[in-house]
């Protein structure tokens, strides 16, 4: 169930009160019985990490994928690699 926050408007009090959402917000204060505001803050999730935005997915234009990044450090060295042997026929 959600964690809501309260604010007296006549006297300043402020709490906390565990609702579901099926249930009335709280118009009473506690301390004073004067007219209480709910509170709004940041929301209690949060998404980290990839996978979750669409761009996620798609490189930045102009920016290299890992497979290029790697032919062109080969190829700026100076080395190639050896191209690998064909396999034996069998006819």
């Amino acid at each position: 169930m959600p964690t809501y926050s309260y604010a007296c408007i006549a006297c300043g009090h402020r709490f906390d009160a565990v609702q579901s959402f099926t249930e009335p917000s709280l118009t009473d204060c506690p301390e004073c019985t004067g007219r209480l505001r709910k509170e709004y803050g940041s929301i209690g999730v949060t998404f980290n990490g990839s996978g979750f935005y669409r761009t996620d997915s798609r490189a930045a234009s102009g920016e290299s994928t890992p497979a290029s990044a790697s032919s062109k450090t080969e190829s700026s060295t100076g080395s190639t690699p050896a191209p690998a042997a064909a396999p034996a026929s069998t006819t």
